[in-house]
């Protein structure tokens, strides 16, 4: 007797696909909306700073290079909490105590991180003296970084804070915290660095501390929303918070130094590539700075859809299922693309307007800026694909708790495979800027195929075999 043969509808297999890009898309929009915002605020201290004076606008741009880096190294081990978190979601919904101390321990390792990274940014001035920066500038910058150094752990404790509001699917808090955190830096800023409304006139310093004010702000802000919010408030996260959980920090360490690392191989990279432009002239590096702001907006889209799939990803591998791990990484890299796509086409159809737009009412004594800067942007509108599935993909892996191949890709991506072609497009056939720009589009490729190959390999069927120290999300009920 022939057996009968059960064929799936396509509305059937549709069906999961679509309710993970509705889930992802439910958490991604708020995490977008944050991203911009906090463009936002750094907008602002650009701006009050701008009406201020050029050398304090300098120096704070130099300056922010050192807290930057020391920003970096923290966040490696606070955007490891979100994968931690999700993974003993996925494997007990109702799981507390290892959610706590996931966040506890994200809280210790930004404690142990900040205090020599606070040291590091009191020594700005002899360090970019060292890089050969203008000395009047190294000064104003040392002034700027030594006053923000102080927000420095509270800016990252927010990062861990909204990284567990978002692995628990309520990123609205976050949201709303950084949208107040607007208005408060706007109005210390303005306050402090111009001596309104009754506070001292201290110019770089006083931006410095109003940013500091400010994260310290988002940080208690924060807390008090967790509080406010009866969902929130049911993981009593002051509880037991002096009691070490010595797996769960290491844990923590593990993750979060190979994502600090690779968050820095790459920024370090397009740093570098700024310097390299420089070289060429004013008019190129202006033309390039114009272009990478623009860059960096349409950026804000996948790296919001990014940080989602972390959470769904985690979610998936923590219960054991490769099956809805794969389908949430391949959703967002999807949701990234189309998104970013159409950022593409706005970049190659109106990419002079669009730099018009940052120069403002200086346009016209800003042509030969305006008319490079939409030549680089045609190649920026042909990387958008790339530069969305290296993103997802990376933040993909980090769902997976897959942090030190993502490292070793933006090694060889950016460094031996981007930078190099950027030196020889650059100098040796002389295309200046824009061979740059070729050479950036080229280490973004390189790192988009790597990342999503390694998230299939890592995803396909046998994936138990794979990598069972990945698909481990039964073992997070360990260090309370």
């Amino acid at each position: 007797m022939e057996k009968t043969r059960t064929v799936e509808r396509p509305s059937a297999i549709a069906a999961p696909w679509l309710l993970e890009a509705r889930a992802l898309a439910r958490l991604a929009a708020p995490l977008i909306a944050t991203q911009l915002a906090q463009m936002a605020i750094f907008t602002t201290d650009v701006v009050l700073l701008g009406r201020y004076s050029k050398t304090a606008l300098a120096a704070a741009a130099i300056g922010n290079t050192v807290y930057y880096f020391a920003w970096l190294v923290g966040n490696g081990p606070a955007a490891a909490v979100a994968p931690m978190i999700a993974h003993s979601l996925g494997a007990r919904a109702n799981e507390r105590a290892g959610v706590r101390a996931a966040l506890r321990m994200g809280v210790w390792a930004i404690a142990l991180v900040s205090p020599p990274m606070m040291v590091v940014m009191w020594f700005a001035r002899p360090i970019l003296i060292a890089l050969h920066q203008d000395p009047v500038l190294a000064a104003g910058a040392g002034q700027f970084v030594g006053v923000l150094s102080f927000g420095l752990p509270f800016s990252l404790g927010y990062m861990v804070l909204r990284n567990f509001v978002t692995a628990l699917g309520r990123p609205n808090a976050a949201f709303w915290v950084m949208v107040a955190t607007i208005g408060f830096n706007a109005l210390a800023g303005y306050a402090l660095i111009f001596g309104h409304f009754g506070a001292p006139r201290l110019g770089i310093v006083g931006s410095g501390l109003a940013t500091a004010s400010s994260a310290i702000f988002s940080f208690v802000a924060m807390l008090a929303l967790i509080q406010a919010n009866p969902a929130l408030r049911a993981y009593r996260i002051f509880r037991r918070f002096w009691r070490p959980a010595r797996l769960r920090l290491a844990e923590v360490f593990q993750l979060g130094m190979p994502i600090g690392m690779t968050m820095m191989l790459e920024s370090m990279f397009f740093s570098a590539m700024t310097l390299v432009i420089g070289t060429f002239g004013l008019v190129q590096v202006a033309a390039h700075q114009l272009a990478i702001s623009v860059a960096s907006i349409t950026f804000m889209v996948p790296l919001g859809v990014a940080m989602a799939a972390t959470v769904r990803v985690g979610l998936a591998a923590g219960r054991g299922d490769p099956v809805a791990a794969r389908r949430a990484g391949l959703t967002a890299m999807a949701m990234g693309v189309v998104f970013i796509a159409a950022g593409g086409v706005a970049m190659a159809l109106w990419g002079a307007q669009m730099a018009a737009l940052l120069v403002g009412g200086r346009a016209s004594d800003n042509a030969d800026v305006i008319a490079l800067a939409a030549v680089f942007l045609k190649v920026a509108a042909a990387f958008q694909v790339f530069d969305a599935l290296q993103v997802v993909g990376a933040l993909s892996l980090r769902g997976l708790k897959d942090a030190r191949a993502p490292m070793i890709i933006a090694a060889g991506a950016y460094w031996l495979v981007g930078a190099p072609v950027c030196f020889a497009l650059g100098f040796g056939l002389h295309m200046r800027g824009l061979g740059v720009w070729i050479g950036m589009a080229v280490g973004l490729a390189a790192a988009a195929i790597a990342m999503v190959a390694r998230f299939q390999q890592l995803t396909r069927p046998d994936f138990r075999a794979a990598g069972p120290q990945i698909l481990s999300g039964r073992a997070h009920s360990i260090g309370r």
